[in-house]
Parts: structure tokens; C-alpha cells; sequence
């Protein structure tokens, strides 16, 4: 059981250290005030899940899903 603890725990460090970083490198939302004021939504916009942008979004879920679930192993059965 030691050895699973500790092969989570690792495995935990490796998706927080890869989480920070995912989101360090995503822009800031303040691009996004814009539609406050009643721009239109442009092409880059309906778009947004196949550019990089997308993609470092969806990846932050995976990370952050992944994240939550190894911390409640660890925490409810070790």
C-alpha cells in the first residue's frame, strides 16, 4: 500500500506542476470585455475550441478533474 501512496502522491505532484503551468500560459480573460459594450462575437471566437487557446482550456479540466480525483484517493484510502 506504501508503495501505491507513493506512486499517487508523485503522480500528483507531476499533474499540479503541469496544471500551474497550463495556466500561467493561457491568456487573461480581459480580452473578453469587449461584449460588454456590444461587439459582435468574431470568427476567432466561434472558433475558439480548436485554436491553442481551446486547447489549454480543455486541458486546465482534464488537469483540474484529475487533480481532485487523486487528491480524494489519497485522502480516503490512505
Amino acid at each position: 500500500m506504501e508503495v501505491v501512496r507513493i506512486i499517487l502522491a508523485s503522480i500528483l505532484g507531476v499533474v499540479g506542476l503541469g496544471l500551474v503551468v497550463i495556466v500561467i500560459l493561457q491568456e487573461g480573460k480581459s480580452a473578453g470585455l469587449g461584449t460588454i459594450g456590444g461587439m459582435a462575437e468574431t470568427y476567432w471566437d466561434k472558433n475558439r475550441s480548436r485554436s491553442s487557446e481551446g486547447k489549454l482550456e480543455k486541458l486546465t479540466k482534464i488537469l483540474s478533474i484529475a487533480f481532485f480525483v487523486i487528491s480524494l484517493i489519497l485522502v480516503i484510502n490512505f
